[in-house]
């Protein structure tokens, strides 16, 4: 099935016209998807966190609802949520940390970062500002890291998204990866701290 053929994709181009029952009919369609989202997310952060998947998922859809965002289909509103849902953590993350008025985080690997770590808050702010310089340095490798491990996107998805062919996907996200391992392994110097 083809990404503009699927009810989310209508229920978008009918939301994007001005069609407010749209936007009621599209939430039981993408709340289940957005909760596993979500779910990623949260698995990798502490027992204790204070902020719940379904919170995060309510966060977000308040946020999108009130986003003036010209939908394209349902591979952009997962891509645009994930990258909200992140934006909510991290903005979470930092939050904890002025609080907190912690020390410079840990180094941590990719991996580390995008699975469970000893301190996960720590590890999304480090992976936040890694994907940040990767945007700077290449912003389609950003995104694309961003759809796949944050959006939960296939790869052929992502590569739609990107509009890039499946070879280019896998080509690119190597380098992203290598470039992001560099970048969690030798960070800058952490200015916040200064």
């Amino acid at each position: 099935m083809s990404p503009s053929s699927t009810p989310v994709t209508q229920l978008l181009q009918e939301w994007r016209e001005g069609n407010k029952q749209a936007m009621e009919d599209l939430m039981p369609l993408v709340y289940n998807q957005l909760r596993v989202l979500a779910g990623r997310f949260m698995h990798s952060e502490r027992p204790d966190h204070t902020l719940r998947a379904t919170a995060l998922v309510n966060e977000a859809y308040l946020r999108l609802v009130h986003a003036d965002i010209p939908w394209e289909d349902r591979v952009h509103f997962f891509a645009v949520a994930a990258r909200v849902m992140r934006r909510i953590l991290v903005d979470h993350a930092k939050a904890n940390r002025r609080i907190k008025r912690g020390a410079g985080g840990a180094k941590v690997s990719l991996d580390e970062a995008l699975v469970v770590s000893a301190e996960p808050s720590e590890g999304l702010l480090e992976l936040n500002d890694a994907m940040e310089r990767l945007a700077v340095f290449d912003k389609r490798k950003s995104e694309l890291v961003e759809l796949l491990f944050f959006g939960g996107l296939t790869y052929d998805e992502a590569a739609g998204a990107l509009q890039i062919s499946p070879a280019t996907v896998h080509r690119e996200l190597k380098l992203a990866k290598a470039w992001l391992y560099q970048a969690l392994n030798d960070p800058l110097p952490d200015s916040r701290n200064a």
